[in-house]
């Protein structure tokens, strides 16, 4: 089997250590990046001497919080730095994540994605996108981030998928050199079947000992598009992984 050296940009995150994970397990080198192994994709400090001798970046690296302004920053800058200091160690290409109905947003965390994907396709490097839908363990942190002792939840449809899923599609990607058919979507990954976000909080939150009503998700950022289907996976995507109970049966 061949091996590249890959960079993962965000490697100590939630994506990022399956992505670091499932490029180990396959035989590859793997430079992880992230402020812990030194490495700032906003002020370039480790950058260059990450990148020496790597083939190809994923980057997963994300902002911590929904706020679409901080949020787009984060993205502008450390996309552009990460296409400036591959250029500059000779790179061959860059592969980054994004969210399933980026296209569709107008609002909030997803928005700011557009940024993201947009300073990809007209960075230096050649660039793939792979847009995935909410993670299975995106349901734990809307439980962390409840008021008081009840955790209101959006009643909306998703198609959770497991980060390791995502891994895999996404170091599948970044291992294939082939640049994409002219006019291909782009490639998108979810979990098996349609899930509702309240329905999935509530099989966790009976684990956890924490009530969970679902609510109708006004005030939420696009909350009309996402009751109509508009973040659901396209007719294209790569439906793979377990269900969320399925996930959540292996960890309880």
């Amino acid at each position: 089997m061949s091996t590249s050296k890959f960079a993962v940009a965000g490697a100590t995150g939630r994506l990022g250590r399956h992505v670091v994970d499932v490029l180990t397990e396959r035989g590859h080198h793997v430079v992880p990046m992230s402020r812990a192994t030194g490495v700032d994709v906003i002020t370039g400090e480790g950058l260059a001497d990450a990148l020496i001798g790597v083939d190809v970046i994923i980057d997963v690296a994300s902002w911590h919080a929904s706020d679409q302004e901080a949020a787009t920053k984060f993205f502008r800058t450390a996309t552009g730095n990460l296409h400036e200091a591959g250029r500059r160690a000779d790179v061959d290409r860059i592969v980054a994540v994004s969210i399933i109905g980026t296209d569709k947003a107008t609002a909030g965390f997803v928005a700011a994605q557009q940024v993201h994907e947009e300073a990809n396709l007209s960075g230096l490097l050649p660039a793939r996108i792979l847009r995935a839908a909410q993670f299975h363990e995106f349901v734990g942190q809307l439980l962390d981030w409840r008021q008081g002792d009840i955790a209101r939840i959006p009643a909306l449809p998703t198609q959770l998928v497991a980060c390791r899923t995502v891994a895999e599609t996404l170091v599948d990607l970044a291992a294939d050199p082939a640049p994409p058919a002219p006019g291909a979507p782009i490639p998108e990954i979810a979990g098996p079947r349609t899930e509702i976000m309240s329905e999935a909080a509530e099989l966790l939150g009976a684990r956890r000992g924490i009530k969970v009503v679902g609510v109708d998700g006004s005030g939420m950022p696009d909350a009309d598009i996402a009751a109509a289907g508009g973040f659901l996976p396209g007719p294209h995507a790569k439906l793979a992984g377990p269900t969320f109970r399925d996930w959540l049966d292996t960890r309880f």
